[in-house]
């Protein structure tokens, strides 16, 4: 059962890669972004390392996201 739980996990973490790199709106990547990050999260949880896992949600799915998407928001989009 442990197995197949890292299976799906790193499949997973593997479709929010490939997803951030292929989309092309920018806010769509900093939301797969955050998706990567909680999968991150849960990855080191199930690990056995609670802390890391505490810091991959404080930073890379809470404080990073934030910091895109208001990055994003103070830009200006240009159409072709």
């Amino acid at each position: 059962m442990s197995q197949l739980f890292d299976i799906t996990l790193i499949a997973l973490l593997i479709a929010c890669a490939v997803a951030v790199i292929r989309t092309k709106d920018l806010l769509a990547a900093a939301i797969i972004f955050s998706a990567y990050s909680l999968v991150m999260c849960l990855i080191w949880q199930h690990r056995g390392a609670p802390d890391v896992a505490m810091t991959e949600a404080a930073v890379g799915a809470g404080v990073t996201t934030v910091l895109f998407i208001v990055t994003i928001a103070r830009t200006v989009r240009r159409e072709r």
